[in-house]
């Protein structure tokens, strides 16, 4: 394993961050390909579902920060496949609610047991306990900065003109 001697820039982080985060979802793609026949982009759809309950379109697509358009071509295929069902929503008509079938349920279970190896392998091995529970830790915290700072963005963007501030 080749190591890197001089700091890391930015760009260097960023590189490194996308190619490793491209070779593991390839990495679980295939495995789930391989044991499964699911591609690994069905995954997440599931355990939303499963976590949530009963859960919109727009729900999986604001927790997968995808389109809603994505998201519900991802919902077709699950449905095609028996995976999940929509339903009513009663309170409002212009959505479906979605669940897991039995299928579905059964294929996550499989499917969740498949991910954590790959992952283990792939992360929690080479990192070793401590640095797999730190590198998770910081995962969250950059995961829950770049919400808050892209809500800020929106925020900043969809402010009214500053020559307009109620504090003039």
């Amino acid at each position: 394993m080749a190591t890197k001697s001089a700091l890391a820039t930015p760009i260097d982080v960023f590189e490194d961050l996308v190619r490793f985060q491209i070779e593991v979802w390839n990495a679980v793609d295939a495995r789930l390909q391989r044991t499964l026949d699911l591609p690994v982009a069905i995954h997440q759809p599931l355990r939303i579902m499963a976590e949530r309950g009963d859960c919109r379109v727009a729900d999986i697509a604001e927790r997968l920060v995808i389109t809603v358009g994505g998201a519900s071509k991802i919902v077709d295929r699950l449905e095609a496949r028996g995976l999940c069902e929509r339903r009513a929503n009663p309170g409002d008509r212009r959505s479906s609610l979605l669940g897991l079938t039995a299928e579905g349920e059964a294929v996550l279970e499989r499917a969740n047991v498949e991910v954590a190896a790959e992952v283990e392998t792939r992360i929690a091995e080479p990192l070793g306990h401590d640095g797999f529970a730190a590198f998770g830790r910081a995962l969250q915290f950059l995961r829950a900065d770049a919400k808050a700072r892209t809500q800020t963005d929106t925020d900043t963007e969809t402010a009214t003109d500053p020559t307009e501030r109620a504090d003039r």
